[in-house]
């Protein structure tokens, strides 16, 4: 896997806070990569660790409906989902950036956040609580419906979703062109993006600290472990 992190010290101190940015994009150094690590290099700024997390080299099946992960506590495909979702579990913060070919995200990011969905919430290890935010490019259109999918899997994860100025879209790849650099708009707002996603980690980071009290079990939510037996 390519994996690179971006660490910055900042004044202000922030423990074991850290951001990843998952690409969806087969093609290395391409512009949905471009635009992650331009929202990396803002939480960086921000001094929150960060990790760029490539799916390029890896294998991730369809979820296959099994329900192996009820029994096992974990998917039970073999591949590298376990690895990737591992990151994820450890995470503070979740990017998620897709190439949209055909107006929705990557086949192979959707097996990714499908399976992270059930098998992570059949085995208790659910995402809440977390922050995050999508990121989608295409040479012309079709950012925004593949932005809504994935918002919608930010929103059935209890991941706090930050506002922005705009919805986190770029615009570059015509005729497959590495030229996200054109897009001085979409830079702008995956900047704009990034300095609101480090304001709510470091506000829910202050708020853990000062708070203690036990929350609603979300593990029932979706499967009752009193119903499996």
């Amino acid at each position: 896997m390519e994996t690179e992190k971006y660490i910055k010290n900042n004044a202000e101190e922030l423990a074991n806070v850290k951001a990843i940015a998952i690409c969806g994009s087969q093609r290395k150094n391409g512009n949905t990569e471009y635009f992650l690590k331009i929202m990396l290099d803002g939480l960086a700024e921000q001094g929150i660790e960060t990790e760029f997390v490539s799916l390029q080299d890896k294998t991730i099946l369809p979820c296959k409906g099994c329900y192996g992960c009820l029994e096992k506590k974990k998917c039970v495909i073999e591949d590298d989902f376990e690895e990737i979702f591992a990151k994820m579990m450890a995470a503070d913060g979740i990017i998620v950036g897709s190439p949209v070919y055909v107006a929705r995200a990557s086949s192979l990011l959707s097996a990714l956040l499908e399976r992270a969905t059930f098998s992570g919430r059949a085995s208790g290890r659910m995402l809440s609580g977390k922050v995050g935010a999508p990121v989608t490019v295409a040479r012309r259109t079709g950012q925004a419906f593949a932005s809504a999918e994935l918002l919608l899997w930010y929103f059935i994860n209890d991941i706090t979703i930050p506002g922005s100025m705009y919805w986190n879209i770029g615009v570059a790849g015509a005729k497959g062109a590495r030229d996200a650099v054109n897009d001085l708009e979409g830079i702008e707002i995956m900047k704009y993006s990034a300095a609101n996603m480090a304001h709510v980690m470091k506000a829910l980071q202050n708020y853990r600290q000062a708070n203690t009290e036990k929350t609603v079990d979300r593990n029932t939510l979706f499967f009752d472990p009193k119903a499996q037996k």
